[in-house]
């Protein structure tokens, strides 16, 4: 099965100045957002498995085109995140089998490695409903200076038929995090904690 998506929006947030101070290099964060089809609109199926296939092919997409709008390697990207909004034709569920069984491989493939898992968020909504994408470091989730969040909002999405689903990624942590916990350089990335 293969995504029929409608509209495919990029787009880079870049902070370079935070409480009077320059941050430097910018904390850049991308986010990658592909409103498809829900193929189950309106009707209760007990298989997912088409919206599981096409979490796959959207993970790797989606994260593909983060990386290639921050302009980095895929090594050099640092967190990631993944969200779902289903139009009100459809159910929760919907998103959860876009996001959770099979989109994560792909993503971590296009970020190399990513141990960690991938924060997520799920809701219903209607046309321009927002949604705030969960971000962690990709190889370590005790690494604080990486939670963070970044918004996702399509303004003729999702329709009653739709799922807007979104994937971001960023090459730095927050703008001048300071409170404690595992560095960056002291990740052992092997469990995906530490």
């Amino acid at each position: 099965m293969s995504a029929s998506i409608r509209k495919l929006i990029v787009q880079v947030d870049e902070t370079r100045q935070e409480m009077g101070k320059t941050i430097e290099p910018p904390t850049r964060r991308a986010v990658a957002i592909a409103v498809i089809e829900n193929p189950y609109a309106g009707r209760y199926s007990e298989s997912l498995d088409e919206l599981i296939a096409i979490g796959e092919e959207l993970g790797g997409l989606l994260g593909e085109k983060c990386v290639k709008a921050l302009g980095i390697a895929p090594g050099a990207a640092q967190s990631y995140g993944k969200a779902a909004i289903v139009g009100e034709a459809g159910e929760l569920e919907h998103a959860a089998a876009i996001l959770h069984p099979k989109l994560g491989a792909p993503l971590r493939a296009a970020v190399e490695k990513g141990a960690a898992l991938v924060p997520s968020a799920k809701k219903r909504g209607t046309l321009g409903t927002a949604i705030d994408v969960p971000l962690g470091h990709k190889d370590a989730a005790f690494v604080r200076s990486h939670f963070d969040a970044v918004e996702a909002r399509v303004s003729d999405a999702p329709r009653a038929n739709e799922i807007v689903v979104a994937v971001a990624v960023t090459d730095s942590g927050r703008p001048l995090s300071r409170i404690g916990g595992l560095q960056v350089s002291e990740i052992k990335g092997e469990d995906g904690l530490r």
